[in-house]
């Protein structure tokens, strides 16, 4: 099965300090790899108009319901999610991550994740920007995203 991150409203190439924020210059975003925090799948500038993931995972159907898995997915069984890592990367091209957001699946309609699994294809729709101005980060449930399983 095939999962596509949209994001949109992207906070821009740098953010700016402000009280319990040091700010940052050249900003990306991308998603992590479990268990490796330094190999992320398709950097994204910060001032991207759009920016668009795609992942490949193994649906298992359980006693508690369907289980996404793969290289991508952090996580336990029933509290998996994705990592989107947001990080400055310096002159020598090198990625620094400063903050992560955590797209949880525990809140996907089990009525979308069935017809994802028949269809091949889980959406999730979000904006990256916060309340702040600032780069989304910390839990990322409804309404922040909103989950579809669009016919292929």
């Amino acid at each position: 099965m095939l999962i596509r991150i949209e994001a949109s409203d992207l906070p821009g190439r740098e953010c700016g300090q402000t009280p319990g924020f040091p700010g940052y210059r050249n900003i990306h975003v991308g998603v992590q790899r479990r268990d490796c925090r330094n190999e992320l799948l398709d950097l994204h500038p910060g001032d991207a108009p759009s920016a668009v993931w795609e992942l490949e995972v193994t649906a298992t159907c359980g006693e508690t319901g369907w289980d996404l898995r793969g290289p991508f997915v952090q996580g336990r069984p029933g509290g998996r999610f994705v990592y989107l890592s947001w990080g400055a990367v310096d002159d020598a091209g090198m990625f620094a991550m400063f903050r992560r957001a955590k797209l949880w699946f525990d809140c996907i309609p089990v009525a979308v994740l069935d017809a994802a699994v028949n269809n091949g294809l889980l959406v999730a729709h979000l904006g990256l920007t916060d309340s702040r101005g600032q780069p989304l980060c910390a839990a990322v449930r409804p309404p922040l995203v909103k989950w579809s399983a669009p016919t292929v």
